[in-house]
């Protein structure tokens, strides 16, 4: 019993910190491929809850420690950010996230972009599920052939 919530929750707390991390977790775990499904969207949720609610003030932080540094304010990620979402708004950020950004990076950009609790939550939700189910489909069917491939040849 404690070795399976441990997996669950081995599963559930890296999805929080990077999305791809859920299913090659869940699958090196030996997890079903729904357990996997629903941890993995669990995880980013909960990134996307703490911090919704806690990103407008993590990047004014950020902000203020970059401008004591005297770092440039836009860098090169910064502006692709900014043209994702003048061209995309909430929904391509959110469709973003899971493949390209992290659960909590991607949130912050929302939050600091001015998009209200509700639409952050509803539009990562689906992107949550959409990319989990295929991630995970992706994991668990290539990671069974390079199984199978690596246990067919001989050393």
């Amino acid at each position: 019993m404690l070795v399976e919530i441990v997996k669950y929750l081995s599963v559930y707390l890296v999805s929080m910190v990077k999305f791809f991390g859920g299913p090659v977790t869940g699958v090196s775990l030996g997890l079903s491929y729904v357990e996997t499904v629903l941890l993995t969207v669990a995880g980013m949720m909960t990134s996307v809850v703490i911090f919704s609610m806690i990103g407008r003030a993590v990047s004014k932080w950020i902000s203020a420690r970059r401008r004591a540094k005297r770092k440039p304010m836009f860098s090169k990620k910064n502006r692709r950010i900014v043209q994702i979402w003048k061209r995309f708004g909430i929904s391509g950020v959110a469709f973003l996230t899971p493949i390209l950004f992290t659960p909590i990076f991607g949130t912050m950009v929302a939050a600091l972009f001015g998009a209200p609790r509700k639409h952050i939550f509803i539009h990562m939700l689906w992107s949550a599920i959409f990319w989990s189910a295929i991630l995970n489909f992706l994991v668990f069917k290539f990671g069974q052939m390079a199984e199978g491939l690596l246990l067919s040849i001989r050393f």
